[in-house]
């Protein structure tokens, strides 16, 4: 243990190398994903603020794009934000999404994962999800983490970190 103060705001959540914090959450199409139950193949986690906004969207159409690709790979693709399953199933079946929307409504898992955080529009200050990635290694490390994330060209950026596992 270090004296080192907790982090906070952006660099608050699990650190490379950590063990990935582990959640179960409603999913798109109803039944409960769990992270622990994935254990054994890479899992990509990408928190998105918002559906059917246009940078959420598009995003969420590179990671489908890519699917084929992840599978290939042997990764599950996670999308998580706070939007409820059937808000979910409405932004898949718009969008004929591929991945799997999971709900956090109470926003225990993006606290988790250090992405609800402080953000700034107009001036205005307000809390919500950092656009941001987690790769969970098949032994439930954490292998990497983009945040800020771009929401184009990203999900190719996370693809080569899958295969590079």
């Amino acid at each position: 243990m270090t004296d080192a103060p907790a982090p906070q705001g952006p660099a608050a959540g699990p650190a490379i190398g950590d063990a990935a914090p582990d959640f179960t959450l409603p999913r798109d199409g109803g039944g409960d994903v769990t992270l622990a139950g994935l254990k054994g193949k890479p899992v990509v986690i990408y928190f998105y603020p918002k559906d059917d906004t246009s940078g959420c969207t598009k995003e969420a159409i590179e990671f489908t794009g890519l699917g084929a690709e992840f599978e290939a790979a042997g990764a599950v693709v996670l999308g998580v934000s706070k939007d409820s399953v059937a808000s979910h199933d409405k932004f898949k079946a718009k969008h004929e999404l591929g991945v799997i929307l999971l709900s956090d409504e109470d926003g225990a898992v993006c606290e988790a994962y250090g992405v609800w955080v402080e953000k700034s529009m107009y001036g205005r200050k307000y809390m919500g999800i950092e656009r941001a990635t987690c790769l969970v290694d098949a032994q439930g490390k954490v292998a990497q983490v983009w945040r800020k994330a771009k929401a184009t060209g990203h999900a190719k950026a996370v693809l080569e970190a899958v295969r590079a596992l």
